[in-house]
């Protein structure tokens, strides 16, 4: 039996307990690899958080704009065999690809699609689990066959070769789920998801990357950079990235834009389009979207496709109080 085939769905309500120690494949996630002479100098002038400072044992999301601020990626970096790799939506990859690769020209640099594998371990027991891999209690270490990288306390990403995959997911005896739970904590969280659907939208404040440590404002020049000091300095952005929740009629698409609409006095207005959703088994759904910054905290919102939902703001786990 393929080994990737062994994921199954897990089917829980909004009050259920998770299990204790949970395994996902993450294909719909990879990752960009660089190395060569100039990957530190290079990336430092071309994404959004701080390349120079970041040590082995670190990892940091950030950002990749274009010229005007817009987003192609978001991601997390660190340090993966003997260079970087920058974990993101596979689907942003081809396009983030040549954008990232447009000046490598001019450094001794190599930018390449990973052909390593994602894998996800969740729950109370994850951290101990990773424990059991090497010696290190780092942040990122280095294991057999890649990096096991911590994304939050009971979370961590294991970025390994095909073969070493195949080998932990057919020794691994916990839960075996596919990566739904894994986006569920990434909504929880409030860990911002650039998909191909939302490249080139927004800039990296209305993600909320600056309240995940993900910009840097005192590193210097950078693609964008222009645009997302004033966003800072200036107070240009107007929207934010929301936790919303609400109830579903139907099941929700995997592969189609989700609009979300506000209400507008007696109207429904266009509010944004989810970032990434998972749905609960009694028919409720939570998601990331986009939304104007000026919103009061009880809009009531809908899906557009789905009338008669009915969705609200939740709290973030991080507040979006800038420091001057």
């Amino acid at each position: 039996m393929d080994w990737k085939n062994q994921f199954s769905p897990l089917g829980v309500t909004t009050s259920d307990t998770l299990p204790d120690l949970m395994l996902s494949y993450l294909g719909s996630w990879s990752a960009i690899n660089m190395i060569g002479q100039d990957k530190k100098s290079y990336l430092q002038g071309q994404v959004t958080c701080n390349v120079v400072t970041l040590t082995n044992e670190q990892s940091t999301l950030g950002a990749h704009c274009d010229a005007k601020g817009k987003v192609w990626s978001v991601f997390r970096l660190f340090h993966h065999n003997d260079g970087y790799a920058l974990f993101q939506p596979a689907s942003a990859i081809e396009v983030e690809l040549a954008e990232l690769k447009k000046y490598a020209i001019f450094s001794k640099v190599e930018i390449t699609a990973s052909q390593d594998v994602a894998l996800g371990i969740m729950g109370d027991s994850a951290q101990s689990w990773v424990d059991s891999l090497s010696d290190s209690r780092a942040d990122v270490r280095p294991i057999t066959g890649g990096s096991a990288v911590k994304i939050s306390d009971k979370r961590w990403l294991l970025l390994v070769n095909q073969d070493q995959a195949e080998i932990i997911t057919n020794a691994f005896t916990a839960a075996k789920v596919t990566e739904a739970t894994w986006t569920r904590f990434d909504i929880e969280e409030a860990l911002p998801i650039v998909t191909a659907q939302a490249q080139n939208e927004h800039i990296p404040q209305a993600l909320n990357l600056q309240a995940v440590n993900g910009i840097c404002f005192t590193k210097g020049c950078y693609t964008g950079q222009e645009t997302v000091a004033r966003a800072k300095y200036r107070g240009i952005n107007k929207r934010e990235m929301a936790i919303v929740k609400g109830n579903l009629i139907s099941a929700l698409p995997e592969d189609e834009p989700i609009t979300l609409e506000r209400s507008v006095g007696d109207n429904w207005r266009t509010a944004g389009t989810l970032l990434a959703h998972y749905s609960f088994t009694d028919k409720t759904a939570t998601g990331l979207v986009v939304l104007p910054n000026n919103l009061e905290a009880d809009t009531e919102l809908r899906i557009a496709s789905q009338p008669e939902t009915r969705w609200t703001i939740q709290p973030l786990p991080y507040s979006l109080e800038e420091d001057e």
